[in-house]
This record gives C-alpha cells, structure tokens and sequence, in this order.
C-alpha cells in the first residue's frame, strides 16, 4: 500500500468492499437532507477563516475544499461522507418568521431571534471569535440590533464560550441583557471543565480528530459538525436561572416555554417552544445523527430513558403546535408531520437502545455481547437522522450498561486482572514471543481481521514499546477501520490512534488550565476538591496539616485539613489550634489558579497573609500536582506516577 506525505496508506480491498455495502444499503438518492441544509439561506461569507487577536487561525473551512466532490474516496465511509458535505453548508440561514441561525461557523450553531427591541442569542458557539464573526454576518444582513438576552441551552463549553463575542459583560451586569441558563449549569460546567480537565482534552483528540490533517485519509468532519474551534473560551454567568420543570417567561416580547431535561445530552439541559413563532428548540437532544449516552472523550454517562421520556413529553406537549423542529446542530426539519415523524423516531431510537441493552442484560449477557449484536431495527436503519455518525449502537450500548452494572461483568476473572503492561508481556509471551504474534497478525491482516490485527499489536507495543513491526501494523489495521467507519468520532479516534503509533504522541507538554472565567465561576468548594484531586498521595503519607482559609471580600471561611493523604474541608469553620491562616481576596485566589501570579510573590507583595507558620503552605502546595496533556494513549504509559 502506498503512503502519502503524513504516512497514511490506501485502502485495502477488505475497506473498499465494506464501503461499498454502504451504497447499496442506504437510500443515497433521498436528498431531503441536502434540500433542508439549504434551505432560508441568507448570506455567508466570502472566506471562512477566523483568527484571534494574535492572528492565530482558531476555525476554519478552507481546509475541506475536497469535500465538493459529491463520490466518496474509497478512504471514507459514504455515508459519513454524505455527512460531512452537509456539515459544509455554512453562514446565516432563516430559520422561520424571526428565526435565524448561524452554521457552519463552528461545531454548533448559534440561533438568533428576532425581539421587540433586539435580539436573543441562543448559545454563542465555543469561540468569542467566531461567536463574534456570526453576529456581525447577521447584522451585515438584518441590521444592527441590539443584543437584549443570551441562552445557554446545557452546559457543554460549545454552547456558552463565546459569549463575550456576542455582548459586553458592563451590560448584563448593568440589567441590559439577561443570561438564562438551566437549573444546575454552573456547577456542571465548572465540574466538566475543572475536575476531570485534563484528560477529557487529551481524550477529546480522539474524537474530534483536530491534530489530524483534513482530507479523505484524515478528518473529515466530526459527525455533530465540521471541527470545534480553537478561539478564546468565555462565561458570563447566568443572571436567569430555570428551575422548575415547565417555566413561561416573555422575554423581549417572544413568549418561550422552556422545558428541563435534566440528564440527557448534558447533566444540565432544556428545550424551548415559541408558541407564537410555531417553532420547538431541541438544544442538543434530537439531532440529524445518533447522538452519545457516553462520549469517548469521557463524560458521565447520561440517561437514555430519560432521553427518550424528554422527547416523548416535547412530542405531546409541544410538537403538534410547532411547524419547525430545530437543534443546536446540523438543519431544521419544516411541517408538522415531519416533526411529528422526525421527534417520534428519534424518541424510539433512544428508547430502543435502552430497554434493549436492559434486556440482554438481564438475559446475561455482557457489555460487549451486547453490543455486537445490537443494532437499528429495519424499521429505522434507512432514516438518516439516527444512523451513528457520532454517538454508535455499539459504545452507546455499553454506556447503557456501564450506568446500570458498572465495568464489572460479574465474571472474578476480570475482577482483578493484571494491569495492561504486565498483561500484555505475558500474552505476547504465550503468543510465543512479539516476532511470532507480528507474523501471525500479518496473515490475519491480509484476511481483513483488522479488530483482531489492532488488538494483538496493542498487546505487543504494551509489552514492548519500540518494537516499530508492531506500532506499524497495529496502525495499519487502525488506519483501515478509521477508513471503514461510519461514525465521524470512532474514524477520528482510530486514525489518531494510527498516528501517534507511526510518529508518536500528539500533545505538546505542558500545564492544563481552565479559562479565565470559568475558574471566575468555580465555587470555593470545587477549589478545594480540586487542591484535592491534585494532592500527591504518596508523597503526603505521614504528613498532618491544617490550615484556615479567610476570604475578607466575601465573609467565607474554610478549614481545610490534610491527615491520612486525602484532603478534606469544611465551609464556615474555623480550626482551633491550626498551623497557619491564609488570607486572601477571591480575585487574588484567581489569579493564583490562572498562573497569572506565584504564591510567594503574592505573599510578598501583601496580596496574601499568611498567620502562622508559612512554611505548613508552602509544604501543602508542594504537594500538588500539575496535570499536563502530554500522556500516552496508544502506547504504554511513561509519565511518573
């Protein structure tokens, strides 16, 4: 097989015949899809191409030009291929009377409706830049409106981040913009983005593919849009907070119902129907593709049948009065019984997926049993909007699982399994040594058993890293299921994986950070469960410390101590006989967290006082790691523990 500039090879025969199947079991002539994407076209730009103020590119589409060509490469699954042309359509659309939409101009949309004195932004896409670049492509075409209210539809970053592109804090502050987000969205945000960061990010590679270059042996879209952007991420927190189930507000004159779904596509989530406007606004719940009750970036796993219960209630109470059916993703769906027809199959997929996992499970069977023979029923395998280009029947069948059972299958020999290193030297050893398993796996790769090729060569590099046989064929194999797969996320992953096997791990070293106003956001309870996740166990062992935490600007108190390695806290106390007192404003606090400022230098310049014996701080912050993305996924692990 031959090789381009970045090492990736052609497509095997094995590939190009799967791919082919596609084309035969899938209705390619139904263009309905491609009618909707287009269809209230507005405007969009001559170049969609944005950069951050230091002239850095932080999103762009000129990348993915070889998408005109209408024929899938033999390197790519039609079908996601079909996917990723409609994720091209780009700019500003119409949407209904008052409804506009920008796409295209990052992985979500950003919906805009038209009030009495402005307009409302519905979630302001991941990048001020871009977020920014959409408002103005929408005033360039409807004039030059003022900003009056912002909409977090959950709490996923691609639905807040840009936000200071679309208003001046001064003026939600000032009571000039409302900022209403669903009940819970602050905590799930800073949770999502601090707590477990670092290697979300890492794994988030994976699924979106963004180190990847783009084109047909390499990302070509991200199933739920074309790439995330990489611009400045902001938050203004929310000034509105939906609470109770069913909420009716007015606001600028548009009169919206807003419906919690707590628990689905994020742990923090609504819809909204605008009854004078016939329109529903399915956030991220009912999409044109299968969406994740697991992401393989990591997540906490959501709740299918809840998911589905959601949709069923939007169905009943809001779709027969709706004419329009939208998403923050992909396109619009128009007339009454289409929504009807589009919101019933998308309820009964997740549905499905539910109960069936449920009952193969209580039949015995196991996660990846389960998700071998699961798939779409006859009934649904030819409606587009369902097929698994970003979440999949079969990692989403074992989410089901995982929030029911847990990883555990209930069989002792995988109780305690030896951990991958150890494990894989002894399979590779009772596979007769590397050099004999390379061979074997050789033969199965001409055969097409490129599951099987992928697995025994991870086996091998775990056992022996630079063996370069083995990283080659096991990317070989990775590369031909990348090419093979239908969903965007699984192609990104394996193609990645095949890369950093070739040329090593992606990340560049360094420190991990959240945004500035994201840790603006963190709780001083999350701050300290963070000093907690970072607290190294081992190196605390016999160590006691206890200090007080003084907070002038906001009247908090903290008593954090460390006994037994683990770090624990209580609010509004004050330990007697502790070893020091630290004081310091919240700002201050920040700036600590964002790196802007060293402790000793905050200490020194009277930003922090210290009562007590400094020397018990700086021994607690000494004990703290810092977290950098530059792990190994593909290979075994080398960082120090």
């Amino acid at each position: 097989m031959s090789a381009d500039a970045h090492g990736s090879k052609d497509a095997t025969p094995t590939t190009c015949v799967h791919n082919r199947g596609f084309l035969d079991a899938l209705p390619f002539g139904d263009r309905q899809d491609f009618e909707d994407a287009a269809r209230g076209f507005v405007g969009t730009l001559p170049e969609v191409e944005f950069r951050n103020s230091d002239g850095r590119v932080v999103y762009s589409l000129k990348d993915y030009a070889f998408l005109a060509h209408e024929e899938a490469p033999a390197t790519v699954n039609p079908s996601l291929w079909r996917q990723a042309r409609l994720n091209m359509n780009n700019g500003l659309f119409q949407v209904t009377d008052r409804i506009y939409q920008v796409r295209g101009f990052d992985i979500s949309n950003m919906t805009i409706i038209e009030g009495s004195r402005g307009v409302i932004i519905i979630d302001p896409l991941i990048s001020m830049e871009v977020a920014g670049a959409g408002l103005e492509l929408y005033r360039h075409h409807r004039g030059d409106r003022p900003v009056t209210a912002v909409i977090y539809s959950h709490s996923h970053v691609d639905h807040f981040g840009g936000v200071r592109g679309v208003v001046d804090e001064a003026e939600v502050k000032a009571g000039n913009v409302v900022v209403i987000a669903p009940d819970r969205f602050m905590e799930e945000v800073t949770k999502e983005n601090v707590l477990a960061g670092t290697p979300m990010i890492r794994r988030a590679m994976f699924q979106f593919g963004a180190p990847l270059p783009k084109g047909p042996r390499g990302q070509v879209d991200a199933g739920l849009g074309k790439v995330t952007s990489r611009g400045t991420v902001t938050l203004i927190p929310p000034t509105q907070v939906i609470r109770e189930p069913i909420e009716v507000h007015r606001i600028d004159g548009v009169e919206m119902v807003f419906q919690l779904t707590p628990d689905t596509e994020a742990p923090a989530e609504m819809h909204m129907f605008y009854p004078g406007l016939r329109a529903l606004n399915l956030a991220e719940n009912a999409t044109h593709n299968l969406h994740n009750i697991y992401p393989i970036r990591g997540a906490q796993v959501r709740d299918a049948n809840a998911w589905a219960k959601y949709l069923n209630e939007a169905r009943d109470r809001f779709a027969p009065k709706a004419d329009v059916v939208f998403a923050q993703h992909h396109w619009p769906v128009w007339g009454n019984a289409r929504v009807l027809d589009y919101l019933g199959k998308q309820r009964d997929t997740y549905k499905y997926l539910h109960d069936q996992t449920l009952r193969l499970m209580n039949r015995g069977y196991k996660a990846a049993e389960i998700a071998e023979q699961l798939t779409l029923p006859k009934s649904l395998e030819t409606d587009w909007h369902v097929r698994g280009y970003y979440g999949t029947f079969s990692h989403n069948a074992k989410s089901v699982y995982q929030r029911y059972l847990g990883w555990y299958d209930a069989n002792p020999a995988n109780l305690n399994p030896l951990p991958p290193v150890k494990r894989a030297r002894k399979l590779v050893a009772y596979m007769g040594g590397a050099e004999a398993a390379v061979a074997r796996a050789r033969e199965d790769f001409a055969k097409g058993e490129y599951r099987w090729v992928a697995d025994a060569m991870s086996q091998v590099v775990f056992a022996e890293p630079d063996n370069k046989p083995a990283r080659e064929l096991g990317a070989d194999a990775l590369e031909q299921l990348g090419y093979q797969a239908e969903s965007a996320t699984w192609r990104n992953a394996y193609l990645l994986g095949a890369s950093e096997l070739r040329t090593g791990r992606t990340a560049a070293p360094g420190t991990t950070r959240a945004g500035a106003d994201i840790v603006r956001g963190l709780t001083l309870d999350l701050f300290f469960d963070f000093l907690g996740v970072r607290l190294n166990g081992p190196k605390a062992e016999g160590k006691t410390i206890v200090i007080n935490w003084e907070f002038p600007d906001s009247g908090q108190r903290y008593a954090l101590t460390l006994q037994n390695c683990a770090l624990t806290y209580l609010a509004e106390r004050h330990a007697d006989g502790a070893d020091a007192t630290v004081k310091l404003d919240r700002a201050t606090l920040n700036r600590i967290m964002l790196r802007e400022l060293a402790l000793p230098d905050a200490m020194a310049g009277g930003l922090v006082r210290v009562d007590g014996n400094p020397l018990k701080v700086a021994e607690l912050f000494g004990l703290l790691d810092d977290f950098t993305m530059a792990f190994e996924v593909v290979e075994p692990l080398r960082a120090k523990t």
